[in-house]
């Protein structure tokens, strides 16, 4: 990050101190009581994801493995960067495949979280067809790195 001048704030309108939203909102399919088109902010969702572990030394110096979850991001023709969010596990499983590792969390953290990171969220994406990212055989490996 590039260090910041804190001499002087610039002036800023009231509309520009709102706190800035997601673009999640633009993708939405799921309709809330009171707010169409708005899901809850602790919405549960299913993220594809994955596992992954990072070799390194405890506060002793005895080497060790540190297991950890990173969202599985996907390049999308106009938006970008993207994360995928499923409202159920089937349809996660339905558009990605019965071997997808996955997590569950709610939509408001996810949003903010990935937003961070200038990446948008999709909402129970319509997928286009192709092998899946992950096979059964992929999952196995995997379980036998980290054995």
């Amino acid at each position: 990050m590039e260090p910041t001048d804190r001499a002087a704030p610039p002036a800023v309108s009231a509309q520009a101190q709102e706190p800035r939203r997601s673009r999640l909102l633009d993708y939405v399919d799921v309709e809330r009581p009171g707010r169409p088109g708005s899901p809850a902010y602790h919405t549960p969702v299913f993220v594809p994801a994955h596992p992954r572990h990072l070799d390194t030394d405890d506060a002793s110096g005895t080497p060790t493995r540190v297991p950890f979850i990173a969202y599985e991001l996907f390049a999308h023709p106009t938006d970008g960067t993207v994360a995928l969010a499923f409202t159920t596990l089937g349809r996660l499983v339905a558009a990605l495949g019965e071997a997808q590792p996955w997590v569950a969390t709610s939509l408001g953290p996810l949003a903010e979280g990935v937003g961070e990171l200038g990446v948008t969220v999709r909402l129970d994406p319509r997928i286009a067809p192709g092998p899946p990212n992950w096979r059964p055989a992929d999952l196995a490996a995997y379980a036998r790195e980290v054995a």
